[in-house]
């Protein structure tokens, strides 16, 4: 009897233990992703509530450096370099501060997001861009804090901080043009020769037509530069392409190739492969 209490008293307590309570947080976490042109904008930050307190100037101080929501660090992501205030910001993930005054902020995106809050150590290094902007008085309360995306054009948009009567914008610039043209004259370009590479590697792969898998990785052999290498993996690829087709003596032809290459590259796994293949190749 003794033994069956403490079973259950050690599965009671495993319970316990693994057990976890779900109760809503005070500052909900949200993620927002925002096409703006052709970049992608990503929010991610958590939410606070006003609950009847003034914010800015007493929950918030004025003149002092703020995290800019909650929790963890709120960040921005954008995955083209973007234009802000004459400064360009490289693509990737900024962490958010700002430092709120009664006439005027100061938004910073900072480099490091790894904060919990804001740094402990503040290098002024880390900051990518600093801008000042006019904060708006709102007519109605928001209660929850909110970080948006806004003003929607193919070029730009605007970063928008708002919580109790209070919003502030700082407007970004994106590539769209310049993404848009690139796009444009590369498909108009046609394939590249990477396309058919890939293209023919695909078919071998997928068991599908092998004439037309040698037809593409041929065409992207042709493409090359002149005096240019044909590269061992492709020279590869054709070969096991050729030995598929049942043309063995074509194979052993493309495979010493390959094994050229591989040897200058002195990449043993191709060696290896090609010299296999050969010897498999040339048995009757």
């Amino acid at each position: 009897m003794k033994r069956i209490i403490f079973v259950l008293a050690s599965i009671i307590a495993s319970y316990v233990l693994n057990a976890q309570v779900k109760s809503p947080q005070p500052s909900p976490h949200a993620t927002l992703t925002q096409v703006v042109g052709l970049t992608d904008v990503t929010l991610d930050y958590s939410r606070p509530s006003a609950k009847g307190r003034i914010i800015f100037g007493d929950l918030v101080p004025f003149g002092k450096l703020w995290r800019t929501g909650a929790n963890a660090n709120t960040t921005v992501t954008f995955s083209d370099d973007v234009v802000i205030n004459g400064t360009t910001l490289k693509k990737g993930k900024y962490a958010l501060y700002t430092t709120p005054k009664a006439d005027m902020w100061e938004v910073i995106l900072y480099t490091d997001t790894d904060n919990w809050g804001t740094p402990e150590n503040w290098d002024a290094n880390k900051v990518a861009v600093l801008v000042n902007v006019d904060p708006v008085a709102l007519n109605n309360a928001v209660e929850s804090f909110t970080i948006s995306v806004g003003n929607l054009t193919n070029d730009s948009a605007t970063l928008d901080i708002a919580w109790e009567k209070t919003m502030v914008s700082v407007k970004f610039e994106v590539p769209t043009q310049k993404t848009a043209m690139a796009s444009i004259e590369k498909t108009l370009a046609g394939p590249t020769a990477g396309d058919y590479y890939s293209a023919g590697q695909y078919f071998f792969q997928s068991n599908g037509d092998m004439n037309k898998a040698l037809e593409y990785v041929n065409k992207a052999i042709s493409m090359l530069k002149p005096g240019e290498e044909v590269p061992f993996w492709q020279l590869r690829q054709k070969s096991l392409i050729q030995a598929k087709l049942g043309d063995k003596t074509g194979a052993i032809t493309t495979a010493k190739l390959s094994l050229a290459g591989a040897e200058k590259a002195k990449n043993n796994d191709y060696v290896k492969m090609n010299n296999d293949s050969i010897k498999d190749w040339s048995k009757k």
